[in-house]
């Protein structure tokens, strides 16, 4: 069955394909271009037949096979998936949310299709070296030196402004948050069964994989074995017996003699031993994820999800881990999701441009406005974040909050148009299915909901099963965006006076008085409405 949506590209997005070629991007997504014409601000809008599957077949890109596939669980409608959590070593920035905010969205629509998910996301707090490399320094212990405190504070702060963050964006709150810190002793257990297969070995600095005893090494990343050289993102040990080896333990030795978090290689239990110290140690960054996963979902998951920075080394060295002491695959399907650039470069701490959701929110925005931003373009698409994107996605989320609040205080009449009705919102109803079953479509997916908006609109008259209907295809779309929920806006006191005196001024019938404060009020960022119920106040 083929289906009938619009879709505007904006300025801010790129196409799937990464170039100019949006049209054959879009063709390649199984979309036949209709028609497509260029607007003033330099966006398109593409009328197009989507080509979709059957509403009940969900397919995923998987980035280990590089191809979309039907979602089929290793259990029936049960759902194990892992996602790669923050470093906390500083507050995320919105960029590393764009990867939590997919992993949610996937969430909440495997829930609204009947599967019953379990989701781990970790807290990594020791561990992860400057740049991703083998050596160097700690990233949360280099903040603490910085900061002047326990490296274990450092973490929990950021922690806890993650955790904030993660509220304000609507997040489902995981089943399970399992911090590195708190694993090492499964983290041993793994590394220990390496070395018993041959799947690792020791050096006189720590313990290393031995990725050529592993032949699928690369077939995530394409970085395979035998064009992996000494250079970025692999650093260069003489004592490796490949470039491309990875630590999965560290000891307390050398350039890691002062390393403050160490745990006893024998018992895996933390240690205050300062200086050198061979027999005490620290994780690699990788084996944390594979230690966790097993610990809390089991040797065997359905779904891993990530950033597309997370492909290499992270995922590609988690899966040689995993299945070098657990079933293969490790997990089913790999997601990843795309970067957010600022202007022509990636958003990264290390670069200095990044935004946090603070920075957002002192701009005026909610936090739901950057929800339905990043949620409006597809997972892998690359955003270039604007603030004008940022607005223009306020703008369109207050469309549908507003509708869909009107659309709960529809009058029912008994026409006999039931039938009609209840056709036509079943059809928006399986076009937002169908989208979302096509990896995740999310534009065409929106496209559907602004379709069904503006017919809604002049429908003469509702009867009780229509108003039914049209309420429980809104409720799919609210569970599954999680960003149309009505927000309580605190006005500004300042506004607030303004709106007081204009109320009086139009009490009075000074209408010159009510137009001046109109203005005084559009000047400070406001707008005002005049209803059968008073004087309605917003942000513009």
């Amino acid at each position: 069955m083929h289906s009938m949506l619009s879709y505007r590209l904006h300025p801010h997005e790129e196409c799937v394909r990464g170039d100019s070629s949006c049209e054959l991007a879009i063709e390649e997504k199984g979309i036949d271009v209709f028609s497509r014409g260029p607007f003033s601000d330099g966006g398109h809008v593409f009328r197009y037949d989507v080509r979709m599957f059957d509403a009940s077949t969900l397919r995923l890109y998987n980035s280990l096979t590089k191809r979309e596939e039907e979602f089929v669980p290793i259990t029936d409608k049960s759902v194990l998936m892992y996602t790669c959590g923050p470093t906390v070593y500083g507050r995320p920035h919105i960029g590393n949310y764009s990867s939590f905010l997919m992993a949610d969205l996937l969430r909440r629509w495997l829930e609204v299709k009947g599967y019953r998910v379990t989701h781990a996301k970790n807290i990594t707090d020791v561990g992860h070296l400057v740049a991703d490399r083998d050596e160097g320094e700690d990233k949360v212990e280099k903040q603490a030196k910085a900061e002047r405190v326990d490296p274990l504070a450092i973490a929990r702060k950021y922690e806890e402004q993650f955790l904030e963050d993660e509220k304000a964006l609507n997040l489902h709150e995981p089943e399970v948050r399992p911090r590195a810190t708190e694993t090492i002793k499964e983290m041993l257990v793994m590394v220990k069964e390496l070395l018993a297969n041959g799947h690792a070995y020791e050096t006189e600095d720590g313990i290393y994989f031995d990725v050529r005893t592993f032949p699928a090494y690369g077939t995530l990343s394409g970085n395979t074995v035998e064009n992996l050289e000494s250079g970025a993102r692999i650093a260069v040990n003489e004592a490796k017996k490949h470039p491309a080896d990875f630590a999965v333990w560290k000891k307390t030795v050398g350039e890691n003699a002062q390393h403050l978090l160490r745990w006893s290689y024998a018992t895996g239990e933390r240690v205050s031993t300062t200086g050198d110290d061979p027999s005490a140690g620290f994780p690699g960054w990788h084996i944390e994820c594979s230690a966790m996963s097993r610990k809390h979902l089991g040797p065997q998951i359905d779904i891993h999800t990530g950033g597309e920075d997370n492909i290499f080394p992270h995922h590609e060295s988690e899966i040689a881990q995993s299945e070098s002491t657990g079933p293969h695959p490790f997990s089913k399907y790999w997601l990843h999701k795309r970067r957010i650039d600022m202007g022509d470069a990636k958003m990264s701490k290390s670069l200095g441009n990044i935004l946090t959701v603070p920075d957002v929110v002192a701009k005026g925005f909610s936090p739901l406005d950057l929800r339905y931003y990043f949620l409006s373009v597809h997972y892998r698409t690359n955003l270039k974040f604007t603030w004008r994107g940022l607005e223009d996605a306020r703008k369109a989320r207050r469309r549908i909050v507003e509708w869909m609040k009107e659309m709960g205080q529809l009058p029912v009449v008994e026409d006999g148009q039931a039938l009609a009705i209840g056709d036509q919102i079943a059809r928006y109803a399986g076009q937002f299915t169908k989208a979302m079953d096509a990896d995740l479509n999310t534009p065409a997916a929106l496209a559907a909901v602004f379709d069904c908006m503006a017919w809604s609109r002049n429908v003469p008259a509702w009867s009780q099963e229509g108003v039914e209907e049209l309420r429980s295809c809104i409720q799919m779309v609210r569970q599954t965006f999680g960003c149309f929920e009505p927000e309580a806006e605190e006005i500004p006191s300042a506004v607030q006076k303004l709106v007081e005196e204009r109320s009086h001024a139009r009490a009075n019938k000074d209408f010159l008085a009510s137009d001046s404060l109109r203005n005084q009020i559009e000047a400070l960022g406001y707008e005002v409405k005049d209803t059968a119920n008073g004087q309605q106040v917003r942000r513009k």
